[in-house]
């Protein structure tokens, strides 16, 4: 382990809450959650107002409103938070080349290698820098955690939040650690914590005190060596510069079982296009097509199918998620679907498409696959009978009416909208309602949450324009 305090973790404060509430005025000091709003839906992200009343990230958004009844609840917008992290993650690059995103809102960086830090003082400064750039930039905060390894540099940004930073002197790790519940470990869950504790171990203090012996003994050789070794704060894992992608996914969890096996395949065949989309996007092609069902008893099953190169053709992934879905049994009903990509790359085999298609009408020779392709015919028909669907308005999306300019919706139902019409650098705006299908209302793209003046493109003072920290594209 390094001898400075030269690794840094940035993690920002409620992040997805934190941005609602910047581009929010009438949210601002309110307490706000973010998440699914379903009857299944769960909690993304909430405010520090929100946590007053027990309110935190996972839990089901049921209990959410039952305990915050008067809280403000939003649909994610997941755009917005990309193009927010992408100019956060633009100034950590500036910093050093060894940057390693955990999350949108995540991060470690070795200072060291991009000789930004070399002792406590040069870190501290750095880390008070970085601070003021990113609410220069964003307009958000975030908590930084400055130590000699990653394990500390992330203890100590915990103990920072919300808006502060903490350094971990080399030295100190160990009496620092001692009192800490061994939750605080990496890798220690409520399983292992529940087991820890059974054996009347409850603080890191106590992991060391055990010995390797007796961890290996309650805990086998891997888990028990690696957790009395960070119970000593030993932690020599490298900042590792940002991975490849290795999964390109989406999914849907729906409020009602989906037992209709039209209506499974149909939904399928448009997580399908969903997750092409994506891949697209990220200039992505891949060789493995994964599917994921979640079944009405909580049961979830994943097949998968590899290809014999990399596609990004919606119809071979259509296909071969249709194939996939031919091995599960969805009888019971159906709670969630989600189609994914896997062995990524950055080109795409051209003919993969013909090979698909020859491959399955090889298939095809036993009477269940032709007896599948005929369901696939008549689902395909029902399918073009569809009528399109409504628009729909997502609580906290935006949102620009040809009259009132731009808004963002409060709620929606029985065929109205209603809309608040109010911009990050406004005061809080009026609240509006109109019919749903109103010609004059259309949804909008996400306005930045710090006006970026001529010339600067949003990068904070001493920053040239159209540098990482303006946020790249965004």
């Amino acid at each position: 382990m390094r001898t400075a305090p030269t690794i840094l973790h940035l993690d920002m404060d409620a992040f997805y809450a934190s941005a609602e509430q910047a581009a929010k005025p009438s949210l601002r000091g309110k307490a706000v959650i973010v998440g699914g709003l379903g009857p299944r839906g769960v909690v993304a992200t909430c405010s520090y107002e929100a946590r007053v009343f027990g309110v935190h990230s996972a839990m089901p958004m049921a209990q959410a409103r039952r305990l915050a009844p008067n809280a403000a609840y939003l649909v994610p917008r997941f755009g917005l938070y990309r193009e927010v992290s992408e100019q956060v993650m633009g100034l950590l690059r500036e910093l050093s080349p060894l940057v390693e995103p955990l999350s949108l809102d995540e991060a470690f960086v070795d200072l060291e290698a991009g000789q930004t830090a070399w002792d406590a003082e040069s870190a501290r400064l750095t880390g008070v820098k970085l601070r003021g750039d990113i609410r220069a930039v964003t307009g958000l905060t975030g908590s930084v955690g400055l130590a000699a390894s990653k394990m500390l540099a992330k203890i100590a940004s915990e103990q920072a939040k919300p808006d502060g930073l903490v350094l971990i002197e080399p030295g100190t790790e160990r009496e620092l650690l001692a009192p800490m519940s061994v939750r605080t470990l990496p890798g220690v869950g409520p399983a292992t914590g529940d087991h820890l504790r059974r054996a009347g171990i409850t603080t890191v203090g106590e992991i060391a005190e055990a010995g390797e012996d007796e961890l290996v003994r309650l805990l086998g050789k891997a888990h028990g060596v690696a957790l009395y070794a960070m119970a000593l704060a030993h932690d020599v894992r490298p900042v590792v510069a940002e991975r490849d992608t290795k999964s390109v996914s989406v999914e849907d969890t729906y409020d009602v079982d989906i037992h209709d096996r039209v209506r499974v395949r149909m939904e399928v065949q448009r997580l399908a296009d969903r997750c092409v989309r994506r891949l697209r996007g990220a200039h992505l092609s891949g060789r493995t097509i994964v599917l994921k069902v979640r079944r009405y008893d909580f049961s979830t099953l994943t097949r998968s199918e590899t290809l014999r190169g990399p596609t990004d053709d919606p119809a071979v992934v259509r296909e071969a998620a249709a194939r996939l879905l031919e091995s599960v049994d969805t009888t019971g009903g159906v709670r969630l679907l989600g189609v994914g990509v896997s062995g990524l790359a950055d080109y795409t085999q051209e003919d993969l498409f013909a090979q698909a298609r020859t491959a399955a009408a090889a298939a095809a020779a036993s009477a269940e696959e032709l007896e599948h392709a005929e369901k696939e015919e008549a689902e395909e028909a029902v399918e073009e009978a569809v009528p399109p669907a409504e628009r729909r308005w997502h609580a906290g999306h935006d949102v620009r009416h040809a009259e009132f300019g731009h808004g963002w919706v409060q709620g929606s139902g029985l065929g109205r909208v209603t809309v608040r019409f109010e911009t990050p650098g406004s005061p809080p705006g009026r609240v509006r309602t109109f019919r749903s299908d109103d010609p004059l209302l259309e949804v909008a793209e996400p306005l930045p949450l710090v006006e970026r003046r001529p010339g600067d493109v949003g990068s904070p003072a001493g920053s040239p324009a159209g540098s990482p920290a303006a946020g790249g594209e965004g």
